[in-house]
């Protein structure tokens, strides 16, 4: 077993090196690293005490709280698979992620007992055991984790060969897609892909033990858990944890804390510039502040940098965490880009032969390496339509220049013929969006008899403005080809979204 692969080994390692040190603060409560690893032992064997094994499934349904993070630990230690759970969703999903992963455990907060107690747990198969986070009373038949775990206080969990990871290749996760296409899916993710995500998120960040990082981005995602908090562990560093985003609260903590990195997706950043300058404090002691997401646009990086908050992208996606990124500079120099690939991953640009596409060509970017998720859980179908010849093929068009840098064009499943021509709906958004009355515009493909398919623009229009059809269609004339012209417009008040700032595409139409 390479134990250095092991995240749950970092946290013991840190607690005998720099015990004191700080590891979380959440709400007021400093959290060192002796006092985590010790968290992380007594999960550990109340995991143990009620029959969890090594390859076993623990799915967590919680705020972002000390409490995830032990589980996280503790199962990373025992050779379980941890199974992060969107809070977010509806009962309905719920059973979708249960009869999917069947984990023997699931955990959640007590907050979420109205999403839970629809579904009959008690029937479902294999049998599943129950455990709540909170401080309500609970039913006979679901273990109070606080209560269990608290049992085991000054205790370590009693391993074996058979326990803990004998191969950084075994499974370490599943998070599963967001989905805003089709079923989710549930990425296999390695020990081994979240030790290299986590050297990819050191460089990306210029990481040392004294930064403070503020994470707010929910930890069942990989912004959350693998780009922020893990690579923070790695480094023996230290985590100011939010339960949930408040801009106003993220200006505090940043001045209190003296937060030196930061990220975020573009929806926190249009949320922090409407923060009222009164109510902003002192974020100077910012080193590095990064945004990452598909809706990125030139306006809002230069909002943002003329506000302080002057930051470096990244792109990736669950399967594979970071995959790109670009220096403050970058964007500057390289309007549009979405910036170079991380140093350790082999990432490309495919032409529809397969070929790697020559700059200028449009492509698929696939990445192949040990940052690729392993597969999608018990999905062989979607597994090899996904890794094909050893590259994962993430979906997302693109173009490269001469230099290297990458620039998004859209997804493969967004793209629409019309005429027998392929139009790529962000580019039509991009041209959109630089009305000064557009707020936010997504582009969908619609059948029509005549074309095949055209565009169909739905848009958001900023406060008080009362655009038309014609308006929006006017600010295609001599920027786009009219192919790519939108052929209906509707307005909307707002876009379905995925938890991390994605339009659902699929719920306009």
């Amino acid at each position: 077993m390479i134990r250095s692969m092991n995240i749950a080994w970092w946290v013991q390692r840190w607690a005998e090196l720099t015990p004191d040190k700080p590891a979380i603060i959440f709400e007021e409560q400093t959290i060192s690293y002796r006092a985590m690893c010790r968290r992380a032992d007594r999960t550990s064997c109340w995991l143990q005490s009620i029959g969890i094994e090594k390859g076993d499934r623990v799915a967590v349904m919680l705020n972002n709280c000390p409490e995830f993070l032990d589980l996280f630990f503790a199962c990373s230690r025992l050779g379980a698979i941890f199974v992060p759970i969107n809070f977010r969703i509806t009962s309905v999903e719920l059973d979708y992620f249960i009869n999917n992963c069947r984990p023997r455990l699931f955990v959640h907060g007590d907050e979420f007992g109205t999403i839970v107690n629809v579904l009959a747990l008690e029937s479902y198969l294999p049998p599943l055991m129950v455990a709540v986070v909170g401080k309500g009373r609970f039913k006979s038949r679901v273990f109070d984790f606080i209560k269990g775990t608290k049992e085991f206080e000054g205790k370590r969990a009693f391993l074996t060969r058979s326990l803990g990871p004998a191969d950084p290749e075994e499974p370490q996760v599943i998070m599963y897609t967001s989905g805003t296409t089709g079923c989710p899916k549930g990425a296999v993710l390695s020990h081994r892909k979240t030790f290299f995500n986590c050297l990819n998120a050191d460089i990306f960040f210029k990481l040392h033990s004294s930064d403070i990082m503020l994470v707010f981005l929910p930890l069942f995602h990989s912004g959350g858990l693998f780009i922020q908090a893990a690579p923070i562990f790695y480094k023996g560093a230290t985590i100011v944890l939010h339960r949930k985003f408040d801009p106003i609260m993220i200006y505090r903590d940043i001045e209190k804390y003296r937060v030196t990195k930061f990220l975020g997706v573009p929806t926190v950043f249009r949320e922090l510039l409407k923060v009222d300058k009164k109510n902003r404090k002192d974020i100077s002691s910012l080193r590095v502040c990064a945004g990452g997401g598909e809706k990125l646009n030139q306006d809002l990086i230069e909002k943002c940098t003329e506000a302080g908050l002057g930051f470096r992208q990244i792109m990736g996606q669950t399967e594979t965490s970071i995959l790109l990124w670009a220096s403050e500079d970058d964007p500057l120099k390289k309007p549009g880009t979405v910036g170079r690939p991380v140093f350790h991953a082999e990432v490309s640009i495919l032409d529809d032969q397969g070929k790697v596409a020559k700059p200028g060509q449009i492509g698929e970017i696939v990445v192949r390496g040990s940052i690729m998720m392993k597969e999608y859980w018990q999905d062989p179908v979607k597994t090899e339509e996904t890794i094909k010849n050893g590259y994962l093929h993430t979906g997302d068009l693109a173009r490269m220049d001469e230099d290297g840098f990458f620039y998004l064009v859209g997804r493969a499943g967004d793209m629409y013929i019309s005429g027998g021509e392929n139009v790529y709906p962000a580019e039509v958004e991009k041209i959109l969006k630089l009305h000064p009355k557009i707020e936010d515009v997504a582009v969908v493909g619609m059948a029509d008899k005549t074309w095949g398919e055209t565009g169909h623009a739905f848009v958001i229009q900023s406060s008080g403005s009362s655009l038309t059809k014609e308006d929006v269609i006017a600010m295609c004339h001599g920027k786009l080809a009219k192919y790519k012209w939108p052929k209906k417009v509707t307005f909307k008040s707002d876009f379905p979204m995925t938890s991390l700032g994605k339009v659902r595409k699929g719920e306009l139409l």
